[in-house]
């Protein structure tokens, strides 16, 4: 496995851990870390936004499990098929995160969250350098 897939497994880790995280948002009991972040994202700081509703729980598993489910996706994709079709495996990768960072971001700055923008971006960065750095390179042999 070349470098470009092992960060790009690192990235797809990093967004399991996140999307396990924002599901955890989702029982009163595991929620602190959800909460705090939206807090943090939610600036200033003022402990009001505690996502105890029902509705905010559900929105909770529900975009925690589909944030570990691309993180899966984005696994699968960097290792063996990207060894066999580097181009193919690139364009799918490059296409959801570009879909993913459009929505996200919009959707944050109108719910009043655009400090969520730097956060996204930073994600982002994860997987652009890796992606970045190997364009144009050979097919990578699988190891």
């Amino acid at each position: 496995m070349i470098h470009e897939q092992k960060a790009l497994r690192a990235a797809s880790a990093a967004t399991i851990g996140f999307g396990l995280l924002i599901a955890a948002g989702a029982h009163p009991l595991t929620g602190g870390l959800t909460h705090l972040l939206g807090d943090v994202l939610l600036w200033p700081m003022d402990g009001m936004e505690q996502g105890a509703t029902r509705e905010a729980r559900l929105l909770y598993a529900i975009a925690g499990g589909l944030m570990a489910g691309m993180g899966w996706m984005l696994w699968e994709l960097s290792g063996r098929d990207y060894a066999q079709d580097r181009a193919l495996a690139r364009r799918i990768i490059v296409g959801g995160l570009a879909v993913w960072f459009v929505v996200d971001c919009t959707a944050s700055v109108a719910a009043g969250g655009a400090w969520n923008v730097l956060a996204n971006s930073a994600f982002l960065s994860l997987f652009a350098l890796p992606l970045w750095r190997g364009r144009g390179k050979s097919q990578p042999t699988e190891r």
